[in-house]
């Protein structure tokens, strides 16, 4: 489980390794990471306006956002089948996950992000 703390002391760091690079490697750097940071806002509103996984798909979890669609697909087949107190309860179990991603976008996307600079200073 992602702590605010942690994940903030791992972005100061990265920040300093990125300081120490040279210009010209740091400005290759941000360069590559321009094109691929995420922002929390656009995730966070992707979950909130369509709570069908979408906002994985846009942090390229693609396995997550697939499972979200399943359990929503599974949830209204119930629905019509007549078990509509399981597809209820399914639902509940997916929205309220989902609610817990929402109030906590601003760790995931800057957890998303520390994991992009990881990646591309190891290339620089």
């Amino acid at each position: 489980m992602l702590k605010q703390e942690n994940v903030e002391a791992e972005e100061e760091s990265l920040r300093q390794v990125i300081r120490d690079l040279s210009d010209e490697k740091r400005r290759n750097f941000y360069q590559m990471a321009g094109k691929q940071l995420k922002d929390p806002d656009t995730y966070a509103t992707l979950n909130w306006f369509f709570m069908v996984g979408l906002h994985h798909f846009y942090l390229k979890r693609w396995g997550r956002g697939l499972i979200d669609i399943a359990a929503l697909i599974v949830a209204i087949w119930l629905f019509v089948s007549g078990a509509g107190l399981l597809a209820a309860c399914l639902l509940a179990v997916i929205y309220a996950w989902e609610f817990w991603e929402l109030c906590r976008s601003q760790i995931i996307v800057q957890d998303w992000n520390n994991r992009l600079y990881r990646d591309l200073l190891r290339r620089v």
